[in-house]
C-alpha cells in the first residue's frame, strides 16, 4: 500500500542527550523537506561528569519535550490539524530517554487522531542523507556513531542487510573514552580533533584489530585501552596532541580499511556509499573515506553536519517513508533500548548473545 500526495510528519527524538523535534513533509516521487527542526542539548547538563547520566537525561527530556515541541510545530507555520502523522525514537537508546519522546508522541497521536510511528534511530540516520536532497535506493551505508558502528545494504526502510557490525566497542565510544583519559572535555570526540590539529601521529605505534579477517566487523577495545594507558604516561600538552592525531588517524584506517572491504565485494549496479553518523562530521574520517571511495568507484555522501549528529529531522522523514508505505505502529508499541535494523542478522548470527533485552547488534 503506497499513499498518494505529500506526507507532513512531526518528528520526536530522545534516545540519548538531545530532546529534539522537527517537521518533515514527504513528496510521492521522495523528495524531503525540513519545515522545522529543534534540538536542544544536555552538553552543559553532563559535562562534568564526562559522559551522559541516565537519570539526569531522562529528566531533562521530560522538562523539555512539550516545549521544543511547540517551537518545532510554530516554526514549521503548522498547526497539528496540518499533520499526517506522528514519528517517535522507539529505540535503540537509553531507555528512560526513549520512553519520554515516544510517550509523548502516542499522546500527541491519541489527542489529534493521527497515526503513530514508531522508528528505529538507527534507521534514521541510514535516511538522513536523503534530507533536502534526492538520494535513490539502494546505497552502502557506514553508520558510524557513540554508540554504533555498522556496515549495512539499504534498499529502502524497513529493508537493510548488515554487512558487519563492531564486536565490542563503536567508533564514537573510543573517541569519548580516550579523549577523557587524555582530560579533555564532554563531549571528547570534537575536543579530540581539534587537539588533533597540531599533533603528529607518527610518534605512536596503535594496534592494528582484525588483521587478517574477511569479514566487515569492526573492533575499537584494543585502541581504546592502548592509547587511554599512553595518554596517561603523555607529560606535554605537545605529547597529548601526537596521541589524538595517532587516534584519530587509527580510527580512520580502520574505518576505512573495513568500508575498503564492503565496496569491493559489493555488486549492485547503483554505486553510492552513504556515511551517517556523529563520528561522520570528523573531517579526518570524512576525507579517509571519501577517498575509499574514489578508488573503488563510488560516489560518496554524507549528510550535512546538523543531520550527522542525533536529530529529529531524521526520524520524521523515516516515519514519512514508512507512512508512504502504508506501515503504521499500534499505541502499545514499546521502547526498546535494543533494536538491530537487521534483526534476522542479528538473531541468525550475532556478535553478541542476546540478552533479555534482545538483540543487540
Amino acid at each position: 500500500m503506497t499513499l498518494p500526495g505529500p506526507l507532513t510528519v512531526l518528528g520526536l527524538e530522545t534516545s540519548c542527550d538531545e530532546t529534539a523535534a522537527s517537521v518533515v513533509r514527504l513528496t510521492p516521487d521522495g523528495v524531503a523537506t525540513v519545515l522545522s527542526s529543534v534540538v536542544h542539548s544536555q552538553i552543559d547538563d553532563h559535562a562534568a561528569y564526562g559522559g551522559v547520566v541516565p537519570e539526569i537525561a531522562a529528566r531533562s527530556h521530560v522538562e523539555m519535550i512539550a516545549g521544543v515541541t511547540a517551537r518545532a510545530m510554530a516554526e514549521a507555520g503548522l498547526g497539528y490539524d496540518g499533520l499526517d502523522g506522528v514519528a517517535a525514537t522507539a529505540g535503540p537508546g537509553l531507555v528512560g530517554g526513549v520512553m519520554v519522546g515516544l510517550s509523548f508522541g502516542k499522546a500527541v497521536a491519541l489527542a489529534r487522531d493521527l497515526p503513530l510511528i514508531a522508528v528505529n534511530h538507527l534507521e534514521g540516520h541510514a535516511v538522513s542523507a536523503r534530507l533536502g536532497q534526492p538520494v535513490a535506493y539502494p546505497f552502502l551505508l557506514l553508520l558510524v556513531s557513540g554508540g554504533h558502528c555498522q556496515l549495512l545494504e539499504v534498499r529502502g526502510v524497513g529493508d537493510m542487510t548488515r554487512l558487519g557490525t563492531t564486536i565490542d566497542d563503536a567508533a564514537g565510544e573510543a573517541f569519548d573514552k580516550i579523549a577523557k583519559a587524555l582530560g579533555l572535555g564532554y563531549p571528547g570526540g570534537p575536543a579530540l580533533e581539534k587537539l588533533a590539529e597540531t599533533g603528529d601521529g607518527a610518534r605512536f605505534d596503535l594496534p592494528r584489530a582484525l588483521l587478517g579477517r574477511k569479514d566487515c566487523d569492526f573492533s575499537f577495545s584494543g585502541l581504546k585501552t592502548a592509547a587511554s594507558r599512553l595518554a596517561h604516561a603523555c607529560e606535554t600538552d605537545q605529547d597529548r596532541a601526537d596521541l589524538a592525531d595517532a587516534v584519530q588517524s587509527a580510527i580512520a584506517r580502520q574505518l576505512g580499511d573495513r568500508a575498503d572491504r564492503a565496496l569491493k565485494a559489493w555488486t549492485g549496479d547503483h554505486r553510492l556509499f552513504v556515511v551517517a553518523g556523529g563520528v561522520a562530521a570528523n573531517r579526518t574520517v570524512r576525507a579517509t573515506l571519501e577517498a575509499t571511495a574514489a578508488r573503488n568507484g563510488f560516489a560518496f555522501l554524507a549528510p550535512p553536519m546538523a543531520w550527522c549528529t542525533d536529530n529529529a529531522a531524521m526520524i520524521a522523514l523515516a516515519g514519512a517513508e514508512r507512512l508512504q508505505k502504508g506501515w503504521t505502529s499500534d499505541i502499545d508499541a514499546i521502547a526498546r533500548p535494543r533494536w538491530p535494523l537487521d534483526e534476522a542478522s542479528a538473531l541468525a548470527d550475532p556478535v553478541h548473545p542476546a540478552s533479555r533485552k534482545g538483540a543487540k547488534s
